[in-house]
């Protein structure tokens, strides 16, 4: 591995690379916040397959590609005298030695659970800082996503189920009125209970240390692969999907899991 000298090398060649691109090449050079914006949430989801998929290379140039757009980002900023680059690495280093007071200060907290009740507190302590416990949820997260936020934010002032046990009578509940409102045949009164049902469910996972978000793309993989394999073994048949009938196509399913 490199030493400190030399990552600290690499990342300054990083941006003296950078800094010829934006005044040499046209296309760097006419780059703004807006026009990267998408790509860098393209690359953000593509680091995020990476982790995932667990594959250290591919992980190291998923990172690379978002180190560049946060530095191209910096870049842009420093040229309109706004900030640079050392603005940024301070304040995250200033954010960090901030709400970590067990270790730069005096303050107790000497497992993660502790660490975390005090994080919120400290947050609003901040200058500039959210005002509201859920106001630094930003509002373009993915639902899910967003829901996990939500709930581990008031967990972190205590607003959280005394024993986890208890969250599977709220599950029921928002399960019976999902059902009522099916019933009741308003699209409506489905959406806001099935709302209600799924914010309840991603509780439950919280409360039983599983991401929903990873839960959910390991069965949308699945699904994937097993409905891969009945095509596949469609194909091989001369048949066509469309065509096949439901019986069949479950037959295929059941020989897919039994390969899992």
């Amino acid at each position: 591995m490199h030493t400190r000298e030399e990552q600290l090398s690499a990342f300054s060649r990083l941006l003296d690379v950078l800094d010829r691109l934006r005044v040499e090449c046209p296309w760097d050079r006419k780059q703004t916040n807006e026009s990267l914006r998408c790509n860098t949430i393209e690359e953000v989801y593509e680091l995020s397959e990476a982790l995932q998929a667990d594959v250290p290379e591919e992980i190291r140039k998923e990172l690379g590609d978002v180190l560049l757009h946060v530095c191209f980002y910096a870049k842009i900023a420093d040229e309109k005298k706004h900030f640079d680059f050392a603005d940024v690495a301070n304040g995250i280093a200033d954010k960090l030695i901030f709400r970590h007071p067990h270790i730069y200060g005096d303050m107790q907290a000497d497992t993660p659970e502790a660490v975390e009740r005090n994080w919120e507190q400290i947050k609003l302590k901040e200058k500039d800082g959210n005002k509201t416990v859920l106001g630094g949820v930003p509002s373009g997260l993915p639902s899910l996503i967003k829901a996990m936020r939500i709930q581990d934010k008031a967990r972190g002032v205590g607003f959280d189920w005394e024993n986890r046990e208890d969250v599977w009578d709220k599950v029921r509940e928002e399960m019976t009125e999902l059902r009522e409102a099916v019933q009741s045949d308003s699209e409506d009164a489905m959406e806001e209970e099935f709302g209600d049902a799924l914010f309840s469910l991603v509780n439950a996972a919280r409360l039983y240390k599983i991401n929903p978000d990873n839960a959910l793309e390991r069965t949308n993989r699945k699904f994937i692969r097993r409905f891969g394999y009945i095509e596949t073994h469609a194909q091989a048949l001369g048949l066509n999907i469309k065509d096949m009938t439901l019986a069949q196509m479950e037959a295929f399913w059941q020989e897919a899991k039994k390969q899992e």
